[in-house]
């Protein structure tokens, strides 16, 4: 199914379950699992729920002794791919979190951290998680760290953030194995352009080389049969699945996967598409096309 689940924090925000409910929804809509860095649940903890094809979202750390001890627990506990977030050396201003002065509850940890003593996200004056990610994370991120995760992990590593035709070029040449077209949900940089709409650019500079995923912005089955048909090889989602889980937990995620993909099912039907190799770029128009169409005139 080309539905899969984006990595998304701190679930357990959302449903006590958490990550647990998330993982087993998504085995049994047979899909992936993309688990966050800043999970409520231990990848070891997410691995013990059962079989599933799961990734792990990777932020790489100023210290990099815990992200090699997260890569090799990942590895260990049966996790096929590493997703490293490319978007986040400085977190945005996420102005909610500091009226909220947003922090992760005391009864609750980012798991994966919880023995190396960054567990913890203490409220602050504005946003405990800005403060968190401005003293933890390597703001130095480059294609020279893809490089160094491939000397420590022979897992598959996707690059996730990626827009432009240019960053696509960058990453194939540092040797990735996938590209995830992302906005970081729009919450990184105001303006910034729609996943859909970037999708496009970076798969033609792609050139078959890469497999490319668009992550963002899907709310129903035409549009991922939209992303599929602007060269996408799948799509993750986010919100759908977080908001799902706080309403129903376990079975809210299983529904909300089978609405997607029952509605994708139906526009191929309607669109005259017998498998997902016939989706091709004729079936849609975009407002460039329509433009160009318009200039013809």
């Amino acid at each position: 199914m080309p539905i899969m689940i984006a990595p998304t924090a701190m679930q357990k925000m959302a449903h006590p379950e958490g990550e647990f409910a998330t993982a087993r929804a998504a085995s049994a809509a047979g899909t992936i699992m993309t688990l966050s860095s800043w999970a409520t649940s231990s990848v070891e903890e997410v691995a013990s729920t059962g079989p599933g094809i799961r990734f792990f979202q990777l932020y790489v750390y100023k210290n990099r002794n815990v992200v090699a001890q997260l890569v090799r627990r990942a590895e260990r506990a049966g996790f096929k791919a590493i997703a490293l977030t490319v978007d986040t050396p400085r977190l945005g201003r996420r102005e909610s979190d500091i009226r909220n002065r947003f922090a992760l509850p005391p009864y609750l940890t980012l798991k994966n951290f919880e023995g190396l003593d960054l567990g913890k996200m203490e409220k602050t004056a504005d946003s405990g998680l800005a403060s968190y990610v401005a003293g933890q994370i390597d703001r130095s991120l480059s294609w020279k760290d893809v490089k160094w995760l491939q000397t420590i992990t022979s897992l598959p590593i996707l690059v996730k953030g990626v827009l432009t035709a240019e960053d696509t070029r960058l990453a194939i040449q540092a040797g990735i194995q996938g590209i995830i077209v992302s906005n970081h949900g729009a919450r990184q940089l105001d303006y910034v352009p729609a996943t859909i709409s970037s999708l496009e650019e970076v798969v033609k500079a792609a050139q078959g080389r890469v497999p490319v995923f668009l992550d963002g912005g899907v709310r129903r089955g035409t549009d991922v049969f939209k992303a599929l048909a602007l060269g996408a090889s799948g799509i993750f989602i986010g919100r759908p699945v977080v908001f799902s889980l706080a309403a129903e937990g376990e079975a809210g995620v299983r529904n909300v996967l089978k609405m997607l993909r029952d509605e994708f099912e139906l526009t191929m039907a309607l669109a005259g598409c017998c498998s997902v190799k016939e989706i091709n770029r004729n079936y849609i128009q975009t407002e460039a096309d329509m433009i160009r169409s318009i200039s013809r005139l």
